[in-house]
């Protein structure tokens, strides 16, 4: 699983900025703010041994991966829910379940999703929004 992410001048700075995770950091080269990237990402998942790695595509994209999928997806999912303000019981209730809790064990990484359920939970997790998976060589 990679993020993908932008990367940008603003004055001095270098911006690089991750906009399915609302996550953003800078640095004084593209190095450097590519590394704040990684380390942002590492810092939020707070999982002991996770590693992230940053990709440089393109002049101004890049993609982010790591050490533990089902860490990440755990972060995907809660850091969309609370982007759109929903709480875990509107999460459950959109999803038809009888309590929060069988929502919960995906944000806490407890069980990892296949692709079709990972669709419905972002989809009730962040109703509206629309996301697109694709492939990445690398």
């Amino acid at each position: 699983m990679r993020f993908g992410g932008r990367l940008f001048r603003d004055g001095r700075f270098w911006l690089a900025e991750i906009p399915l995770l609302d996550a953003m950091t800078e640095g004084r080269t593209r190095a450097e703010a590519l590394y704040m990237i990684g380390d942002w990402l590492e810092t939020m998942i707070n999982r002991e041994g996770f590693r992230a790695r940053v990709h440089a595509r393109a002049a101004r994209t890049f993609e982010v991966s790591g050490s533990d999928a089902g860490a990440m997806t755990a972060f995907l999912l809660r850091r969309r829910r609370r982007a759109s303000g929903a709480s875990l019981r509107d999460v459950a209730v959109r999803l038809g379940a009888s309590s929060r809790n069988a929502y919960a064990r995906y944000e806490r990484g407890e069980a990892v999703p296949t692709l079709a359920k990972l669709d419905d939970l972002l989809k009730a997790a962040s109703p509206g929004d629309d996301f697109v998976i694709r492939e990445a060589a690398d």
